[in-house]
């Protein structure tokens, strides 16, 4: 029995797609691999300065700094639908390390949460593995996008300058608030503004307009389930900056 052309054609077709599909599957499972608390991993550097990814909630992470981003606040938003579980929600850890202050912060209005807002807090002694809290606001959770980020990821580093450190640990706690967003973007985006933020400090630095203490490592934290997606999206920040 012969075949014609348009039968070999919707063949290979076929046959492409599930190539494709199968090939897909594979990238996303890649990329859904969980990884195990406590891993961690330099990604690169930047000016220096070790660029590094935590599978560690921010009440755990050691560092010199702290830094964590909150929303405005609504009633319950760290502890119900649509965050994440308590058993995997690092603000609500943060927050219970601290017998609920930022709960009591935000709720009363003292800390409101408006976008690039910070308030700093100095922990007692062996409440959390960090020395320093800085918390930066997210703002309106409603009109959350990616770009805010780079914004944050600057503030967070000029604060880390003039505070002094030597490192600081970042976490972003937008999953955590049950914000669906591109991990890997935002990470991008936190690693891209931090260190244009860098950059300005040692040009002003060179003029003899600024002093600082250089950084000699920052720390991107992650739950386990999005640690590896968001090393893309840092890795691919330290390949735009080391490209400058």
């Amino acid at each position: 029995m012969k075949t014609n052309n348009s039968t070999y054609r919707f063949r290979f077709s076929y046959l492409l797609l599930l190539i494709i599909t199968f090939a897909g599957a594979l990238s996303n499972n890649a990329f859904a691999q969980t990884a195990s608390i406590g891993s961690s991993v330099t990604w690169g550097k930047v000016d220096g300065i070790a660029v590094n990814g935590l599978v560690q909630g921010p009440s755990a992470a050691e560092a010199d700094l702290q830094v964590a981003c909150v929303f405005e606040y609504t009633e319950g938003d760290i502890f119900n639908p649509p965050a994440l579980p308590a058993n995997l929600n690092g603000m609500v850890h943060l927050d219970e390390a601290l017998k609920g202050i930022i709960t009591e912060l935000r709720k009363s209005g003292k800390f409101t949460g408006h976008a690039l807002e910070t308030l700093l807090i100095t922990p007692t002694k062996g409440t959390l593995a960090s020395k320093q809290l800085l918390l930066i606001g997210l703002g309106d959770r409603n009109k959350f996008t990616p770009d805010l980020m780079i914004s944050v990821g600057s503030t967070a580093m000029r604060e880390a300058l003039r505070l002094g450190v030597a490192n600081y640990s970042f976490a972003s706690d937008i999953k955590d608030a049950g914000i669906d967003s591109p991990t890997a973007l935002v990470a991008e985006n936190v690693v891209l503004g931090s260190f244009e933020a860098y950059r300005t400090q040692t040009y002003l630095k060179e003029k003899k307009l600024a002093n600082y203490k250089p950084l000699n490592k920052v720390i991107l934290l992650a739950g386990p389930s999005f640690y590896n997606v968001a090393g893309e999206g840092i890795k691919e920040a330290i390949t735009k900056l080391n490209s400058k």
